[in-house]
């Protein structure tokens, strides 16, 4: 992937979520992927596939389980209640 297709990318996924803090960061060297970030912390990567002449692009986005919120605590479910006879 070129560094102006990395541009262009950047500013699509900028304009389309609406957050100019995303960036796409190029590997530091050949062969290793390219990364997305929001400011420092990247948060996926970015990858680029040329079949039969159409170029597209793909973000993979890795969520840690330790980087999501704590689970809200709940109360205990009620007890399902009986059926009722119809008679």
């Amino acid at each position: 992937m070129t560094r102006t297709d990395m541009e262009r990318v950047q500013t699509y996924l900028r304009h389309l979520l609406g957050c100019d803090r995303i960036r796409v960061i190029p590997p530091v060297k050949a062969g290793l992927t390219v990364e997305l970030a929001v400011d420092d912390e990247v948060i996926g990567t970015l990858y680029q596939d040329n079949e039969d002449g159409e170029i597209s692009y793909s973000a993979h986005l890795t969520i840690l389980e330790e980087d999501l919120p704590e689970l809200p605590k709940t109360a205990p479910a009620a007890p399902a209640a009986k059926p009722r006879r119809v008679r």
